[in-house]
């Protein structure tokens, strides 16, 4: 099964110098290098109306537009029947509320049981789509909304609304430490030079920008809130990670876990007992793809970081 896929864009000035395809992984990055450059040789990508080739340098501005038949997703990808905590469904579009320990994409170790494999036994035409709908992703261990594009036209818009950083998307997390105020963290992401499984701010990443701000204090952690302008793999993680405010829970950039002093033995335990990134995708905006209106979700923190956030005051509370 194939299907056509439009998509129009024009070359940023800042990738001016690059190879078309480098430029063109920049400006759709939901499909590979690998993939536009094929497109590219086939002729199905036109640059100011001509065809180029994969290595010819830009100049920044071109129109960009590209024509191309996609294949169904990897024959691997099987439906399965699994639940979904699906907030919002339309014609276009669907949000839901993944789980905690979920992966998103099929791959190594994880063939079955993923979200891709939940969604195309919920809605079979999804294996038309690229990556299954799937327009962004959050991790295995963090919780919250996920928007899922149902048609190629919602796929086109959300991807390029993403492009545009114009999606609200925040997040909710318990940091150890106590921040003193909110602010900004303007820091490159790239993959580790030498552990490639982990991200690290990195001078020749990609640019990357978190906001956040405190929402609770307590006597050895903070609940804030970050707002993504960019979307990196694991940025929020590595942002608070390298501003010495690593996630409660992080078992890839946490370090040592960080108690309160005099803590009773049921908080010790319990935040111990923590072992995911305490990390949740509570609200998520954008222009909706058909009625072209400002659209909104919002869903509370899952029990488990409530309990956290519960025992927090309590503590905080007994030991003032």
């Amino acid at each position: 099964m194939s299907e056509l896929l439009h998509l129009e864009g024009t070359i940023p000035d800042e990738s001016a110098g690059l190879r078309l395809d480098q430029a063109l992984a920049q400006l759709f990055p939901d499909y590979s290098r690998g993939q536009l450059s094929k497109w590219i040789k086939a002729g199905d990508v036109q640059v100011n109306t001509k065809q180029l080739r994969p290595r010819d340098a830009v100049s920044g501005g071109e129109a960009i537009v590209i024509s191309a038949q996609i294949e169904a997703v990897d024959d691997r990808w099987i439906a399965e029947e699994i639940q979904l905590d699906i907030i919002h469904e339309d014609d276009e579009v669907i949000i839901l509320n993944k789980p905690a320990g979920m992966v998103v994409h099929p791959g190594a170790g994880n063939h079955d049981g993923t979200l891709v494999n939940a969604l195309l036994h919920h809605a079979p035409q999804l294996d038309a789509i690229p990556r299954a709908g799937i327009v962004h992703r959050i991790d295995k261990g963090t919780t919250g909304l996920l928007m899922i594009a149902k048609t190629l036209r919602a796929h086109n818009s959300l991807v390029t609304q993403l492009q545009e950083h114009t999606v609200l998307r925040e997040y909710q997390a318990i940091v150890m430490g106590v921040m003193t105020a909110g602010g900004t963290v303007d820091e490159a992401i790239g993959r580790h030079p030498i552990d490639r499984k982990r991200q690290a701010v990195i001078g020749s990443g990609k640019h990357a920008i978190t906001h956040y701000r405190v929402e609770q204090r307590y006597r050895a952690h903070s609940h804030i809130r970050c707002q993504l302008e960019t979307g990196r793999t694991h940025q929020i993680r590595v942002h608070m990670a390298h501003i010495r405010y690593p996630l409660l829970g992080d078992p890839v950039y946490g370090g040592r876990i960080r108690l309160p002093k005099g803590a009773s033995s049921h908080t010790i335990e319990t935040l111990q007992g923590f072992r995911r990134q305490a990390l949740h995708a509570g609200l998520l905006g954008f222009i909706h793809p058909a009625s072209e209106q400002e659209v909104s979700w919002q869903i509370d923190i899952p029990e488990d970081m409530q309990t956290i956030l519960t025992i927090l005051a309590k503590d905080k509370k007994d030991n003032n």
